[in-house]
């Protein structure tokens, strides 16, 4: 395959917070009527609804710059909580709500939503989860589908240094990410599968819709997944992050590391490819441990400590950190690894409310307060 030119790498980044109330700090089941109309009328064409009233999605214009990407998204978090506030909620930024019930929450009035219930059942009641999608230009078709065949392999490192969802219906899980042990319930998840081109990719897809299985690419819900939309190449494995300077640092690295096996490329050089059996392991590992245990690495076959694998990342896209300039931004991980992610935070934040003397259920509002606090802070 000859690529003509250099993909544009532009970046778009997607989130999706949870609504809650400010008195209870639990999750809304209803929607104000004129809440969605009020962030529209403000941010036109970058506010949709999600499948839960309790949830909102914000989408960012293209961006060239990681400082672009940043001053974007802190001006929909700003204005989707300021909105939010005047109807008595406050929006969080973390994948799960530390003790709502997914069986009390009350689907969006939405055709597509009615559809996926219909189809789904149970499993789609249970997704009381939210997420944060990265795009990246890549134009060129064939492209997108080698680099989404080498990508794979980061997907869990990715993972595991934006974990916030530690707690489900009032439980430690023993998870970092038990959002995605919700997400796998789903059909079409996990990691996608490898093609050899994009046509072989979209005979796939047209066999699947033909069949009546989908309506369209939008409901293969991979971790990595060509966009049906645009011309990117969508990472959804992240956890959302609860601090916006994580967010910028995961999108950043997910940015260069594409770059890292498109250089690769022209060089005629490319990553190698794992099977799906062992990134699976790690992505396991990074689902539950997060960064603390660890993952594998698979050239030297042993488990390696987590900052080990961060230097080496880092050392791998030192070049095309500098092109981005972003350096700064991607370093950053070593910050999220000094302190913590979103789920250290939470977990620590209710076992300090604890040996305060509050009991579970004032420890788990604290950790609410905490994420309400934290998802808007210096922005």
């Amino acid at each position: 395959m000859t690529v003509s030119r250099e993909p544009s790498f532009t970046v778009g980044i997607e989130e999706e917070y949870l609504l809650v109330d400010k008195v209870s700090r639990n999750l809304i089941t209803d929607c104000p009527p004129n809440m969605f109309s009020d962030c529209e009328s403000l941010l036109e064409g970058q506010v949709t609804p999600e499948f839960l009233q309790s949830q909102i999605e914000v989408g960012s214009r293209v961006m060239h710059t990681l400082p672009e990407a940043h001053d974007e998204l802190a001006r929909l978090r700003t204005t989707v909580a300021e909105v939010a506030g005047h109807y008595g909620m406050a929006i969080i930024a973390a994948s799960t709500h530390p003790f709502a019930a997914w069986d009390k929450q009350r689907r969006t009035h939405k055709e597509r939503y009615a559809t996926l219930e219909r189809d789904l059942q149970g499993v789609v009641r249970r997704l009381m989860i939210s997420g944060m999608h990265v795009h990246v230009g890549i134009e060129d078709e064939d492209l997108r589908i080698d680099l989404l065949n080498q990508a794979a392999y980061i997907l869990p490192h990715l993972l595991a240094l934006s974990t916030s969802s530690p707690f489900w219906r009032g439980e430690d899980t023993g998870l970092k990410s038990y959002r995605v042990a919700v997400w796998n319930e789903l059909p079409r998840t996990g990691l996608p599968e490898q093609f050899d081109s994009f046509g072989e990719y979209q005979r796939f897809v047209d066999v699947m819709v033909n069949a009546g299985l989908i309506e369209d690419s939008t409901k293969i819900w991979w971790d990595i997944r060509p966009s049906h939309r645009f011309p990117t190449l969508e990472m959804r494995i992240a956890d959302l992050c609860t601090n916006l300077d994580d967010c910028i640092c995961i999108a950043a690295l997910y940015r260069c590391w594409l770059r890292m096996l498109y250089r690769l490329k022209i060089n005629n050089q490319r990553w190698r490819t794992y099977s799906r059996y062992l990134v699976n392991e790690n992505r396991w590992r990074a689902q539950r441990y997060g960064i603390d245990k660890g993952l594998v690495d698979f050239g030297r076959g042993e488990i390696v400590p987590f900052a080990d694998l961060l230097e080496e990342m880092l050392a791998l896209i030192e070049e095309d950190a500098e092109h981005f300039q972003c350096t700064e931004q991607v370093e950053h991980a070593r910050s999220i690894i000094a302190r913590g992610t979103s789920a250290h935070w939470q977990l620590r934040t209710y076992q300090e409310a604890l040996d305060s003397g509050a009991d579970h259920d004032d420890a788990l509002q604290r950790v609410v307060d905490m994420l309400i606090e934290e998802t808007v802070r210096d922005l």
